[in-house]
């Protein structure tokens, strides 16, 4: 069957809500494709005479049109249907039982999922149900129409707006594709002239179809410029916004600045009238920051002999000292009991004193030789033998 308005019109009339009179009322459809638009307004003007289940299985018929369509990347069908869906959908919403509210909602949420239209066709199609809830006080919560409530009153004029624009796109492009037709037969110099009344009618259907293109343009321009004017005026209302949120940001960025340096007067202020704890903080921070004093050196004895004045006054405080047994570092231990030494055993154990090593403070050992002037007076030989003093009178010679 060929392509006319009374073939898509038995087609949409016979249309029922089973899966195979849509699927084969689409195939048809999708095989005049270039007659999309066409199609679209006449779907659109049967929805309009239908009743609320007859709308239902045309609705389903844009679903399967558009979402094949869209599968196959021939969007054709997209762009016809989505000037008028909108509306479309607000016919068959609007006064319809709430099982076929449901249904409809539903395929508008696959529309949303799958992407099928546009995000702005998608908003305005949306938009369009929330307002035929609240038109008759039965507003729906949860599901894709939550988010309409929270759409400013800005952007609500602006998908108005938009909508216009798009609704007014079809007519032009199918007024103005006729107008050139039209315009083509009658211009077309191949065509040979015919009788002046059949000519004269010929001008007159052209002088018709120019004048619907020119008034489908102008629409489609005025709907265009009430557009433009609100992006013009919302993008001055932003830039004054802009404007007025930088210089607020400036003055509150120079007055917080200004509040800091006052704050730092008011705090230095403050550790100037607490003198006591200042210092005792600096004398704090001093203690904390000053390194631990080194110890001094040890003082280091020389190891040179010491001079001639101080042996000699130390042979005297020796020699003043009774005699006592050689004296050592570690602890006496008391030992067996001995009877008085005799005078040879107490010159033995002096004379090995005076040859001893005496102990310095710091621990070493200094080694002398002992004089003869160095013994002490022991009287005039009282006590003491010949042989023996003639014995200690060569050792003092032989040193």
């Amino acid at each position: 069957m060929a392509f006319s308005d009374d073939s898509v019109l038995a087609r949409l009339s016979s249309l029922n809500e089973s899966h195979d009179s849509i699927a084969t009322a689409a195939q048809w459809i999708m095989f005049h494709r270039r007659h999309a638009d066409r199609t679209a307004q006449i779907w659109l003007q049967r929805l309009r005479e239908s009743s609320s289940t007859k709308r239902l299985s045309l609705v389903y018929l844009a679903n399967e049109v558009t979402q094949q369509s869209k599968a196959r990347n021939r969007p054709d069908f997209v762009l016809a249907f989505a000037p008028v869906i909108a509306e479309a959908l607000a016919i068959a919403y609007k006064g319809a039982p709430a099982d076929i509210q449901g249904k409809l909602r539903r395929v508008v949420e696959v529309w949303a999922d799958r992407n099928i239209f546009e995000p702005p066709v998608q908003a305005a199609i949306e938009s369009r149900l929330q307002d035929a809830d609240r038109s008759k006080g039965t507003p729906k919560s949860g599901g894709f129409g939550s988010a309409a409530h929270s759409v400013h009153p800005d952007l609500s004029t602006l998908i108005h707006l938009q909508q216009n624009v798009a609704r007014n796109n079809l007519p032009v492009k199918a007024a103005v594709g006729t107008a050139n037709q039209d315009w083509d037969k009658v211009q077309d110099p191949s065509v040979p002239i015919p009788s002046a009344p059949v000519y004269a009618a010929r001008l007159n259907g052209l002088l018709r179809s120019l004048a619907a293109a020119e008034g489908a343009v102008a629409e489609s321009v005025k709907a265009r410029s009430e557009l433009l004017r609100e992006l013009e005026r919302l993008v001055e209302s932003a830039s004054q916004g802009l404007a007025e949120d930088t210089h607020t940001l400036s003055v509150l960025s120079k007055r917080k600045a200004d509040t800091e340096e006052k704050r730092r007067e008011v705090e230095h202020a403050i550790m100037r009238t607490l003198p006591g704890q200042e210092s005792a903080g600096d004398a704090k921070e001093g203690v904390s920051n000053s390194p631990a004093p080194e110890p001094e050196r040890p003082e280091v004895e020389e190891l040179t002999p010491p001079p001639e004045d101080l042996a000699e006054r130390h042979t005297a405080a020796v020699s003043q000292s009774p005699p006592l047994e050689e004296t050592t570092l570690t602890t006496r231990v008391p030992g067996p009991e001995h009877h008085a030494p005799s005078g040879i055993e107490m010159l033995s154990n002096l004379a090995s004193q005076y040859q001893s090593l005496p102990v310095s403070t710091n621990g070493s050992n200094k080694r002398r030789r002992v004089n003869s002037d160095e013994f002490p007076d022991l009287g005039a030989d009282d006590g003491i033998d010949a042989d023996v003093a003639e014995m200690l009178r060569r050792d003092g010679e032989v040193g």
